[in-house]
């Protein structure tokens, strides 16, 4: 994501790399290794392998989620995995490979485990990594991120910005609530409403086989809000306020 951009064979081979990582969480055997502790909803740390590739992964079966008050039960992975797609359509890269798939305790999300600085969050990188930030602050505008703290915020070791726990997203209504408010009515630079702008091509090919997949994991109410945010953020240009009626930031905010 920083420095220059790579050659055409690095680029292709990025490419492979990440079907061959697609593949391998979506078909390659899984082994348990206990839960991971903190996490809100029943996560476990899984190996991942098949004949030629092994890796570790993050498992979020649907059954293990907690239920909430203003998202439906079971929506989560759903969730999770359309953020995955809208990261991976606009190029930015910044959602893990992540899978929808059967697993021990049934369907779940499937989210390769990326390597990090266990020290570094939002706070510490957020004037190293500026413009990563602002691509971040404009995804999470366009999937409505209701829980964007700064630990959901990785350095990787491969020196690449990282983002993660997109359960809590695409709300119909309007429930922006991120540490991320730097950039807050500032223009959004042209490079990302470039991207946002094939993205909204994208959306309007009702056809499209991202579409076709985003409309069966998000209802129809939240397509059309989807669809909107990302008009909103093309015609004002500028990135979004905090909301006056809604806390702007959530707790705790690490």
């Amino acid at each position: 994501m920083n420095g220059p951009a790579p050659a055409a064979s690095e680029a292709i081979s990025q490419v492979v790399e990440v079907e061959r990582i697609l593949a391998l969480l979506a078909h390659g055997e899984m082994e348990l290794h206990g839960l991971l502790p903190g996490s809100s909803n029943c996560t476990f740390l899984v190996t991942v392998r098949n004949d030629t590739l092994q890796s570790l992964a993050v498992y979020k079966p649907q059954r293990g989620e907690r239920p909430l008050w203003d998202f439906p039960q079971g929506s989560l992975c759903l969730r999770e995995y359309a953020a995955y797609l809208v990261s991976a359509t606009l190029g930015w890269g910044f959602v893990p490979p992540t899978v929808l798939r059967e697993g021990p305790y049934g369907v779940g999300v499937v989210q390769l485990y990326v390597d990090v600085d266990p020290e570094a969050n939002y706070f510490t990188l957020r004037h190293r990594y500026s413009h990563d930030f602002q691509r971040l602050a404009a995804f999470d505008a366009l999937i409505n991120n209701t829980d964007r703290k700064a630990g959901h915020c990785l350095l990787g070791t491969d020196g690449r910005i990282w983002s993660i726990d997109h359960g809590v997203t695409f709300h119909a209504q309007p429930k922006l609530r991120t540490v991320i408010w730097d950039f807050r009515g500032q223009p959004i630079p042209t490079d990302i409403l470039a991207d946002l702008r094939a993205f909204q091509q994208r959306l309007a090919q009702h056809k499209d086989p991202l579409v076709v997949v985003l409309g069966q994991l998000l209802s129809p109410q939240e397509m059309r809000a989807l669809r909107h945010r990302l008009k909103t953020l093309l015609t004002q240009g500028t990135f979004p306020q905090p909301p006056d009626d809604w806390p702007s930031v959530p707790w705790p905010p690490g």
